[in-house]
């Protein structure tokens, strides 16, 4: 069984969103676990305090590493093999090949950021995988560790039914998914692309990667380019003056 162990400071924050749907089905059916820690059961006063001020000076608190430490270790010792995130804004970008490592992996703890972060000694003593889900700021790491959960549940065998049901996702293949249509055929004036209904199987999955291409290339050259398209730059002053007219 797959397991997720969540470090936090909010456990009743857990299952969530992962309680419902896809996920909350293969929770009830036994396809995965989870496992929500509180971690001020490590704090060693009576206060149950987990932070502290920042050191040099400034606002706010930031949470200590000998108890984040604490509940490090004893999430390894119920869940031995899984690899350790922490969810932080000064993370490594989360890629969909890295949420496959770890859907195919044990399963994986994460550890949930809250205040002004976490002490950087964490880092050096502890094998914790900073991680980002967006260049964004949230209210802390709960809602950032679901995001990481769904993502890899959904490809945990069983949860989705059809394997092939996630294979020309967004991202799978380094590009962003081309558009979906359906019923009606004619909707408020505008009708489904013609080539989508002509029954010809070539020429759907060509319009269909050529979309995905042009989608990509227009939405996020990031990814263009890593997926090895030529470069995108954006018009000079000039040029876009003349496409405008």
């Amino acid at each position: 069984m797959w397991s997720a162990a969540v470090l936090t400071l909010y456990p009743e924050m857990f299952p969530g969103t992962l309680g419902q749907s896809l996920a909350g089905r293969a929770l009830a059916d036994g396809l995965w676990s989870l496992d929500a820690i509180q971690i001020r059961g490590f704090a060693t006063d009576r206060h149950r305090s987990v932070d502290d001020t920042p050191a040099g000076g400034g606002a706010g608190m930031v949470m200590r590493a000998d108890i984040l430490a604490a509940a490090v270790d004893a999430a390894a010792a119920r869940h031995p093999g899984n690899p350790v995130l922490a969810m932080t804004p000064r993370g490594r970008p989360l890629t969909q090949s890295r949420v496959h490592e770890l859907a195919a992996g044990p399963g994986v703890t994460i550890l949930c950021g809250r205040f002004e972060g976490m002490d950087e000694r964490l880092f050096e003593a502890r094998a914790v995988e900073p991680v980002s889900i967006g260049d964004y700021v949230l209210s802390g790491g709960e809602v950032a560790a679901q995001v990481v959960l769904d993502a890899c549940i959904r490809l945990i065998p069983g949860v989705m039914g059809a394997a092939s049901s996630g294979e020309e996702e967004s991202f799978e293949a380094g590009l962003l998914e081309y558009p979906q249509y359906t019923r009606p055929p004619l909707w408020e004036g505008r009708a489904i692309p013609e080539v989508l209904r002509s029954g010809d199987h070539a020429k759907i999955a060509a319009w269909r990667k050529q979309r995905a291409e042009d989608d990509t290339r227009l939405r996020r050259p990031d990814l263009w380019e890593r997926h090895g398209g030529a470069p995108v730059h954006p018009p000079s002053g000039a040029q876009a003056k003349e496409e405008d007219e």
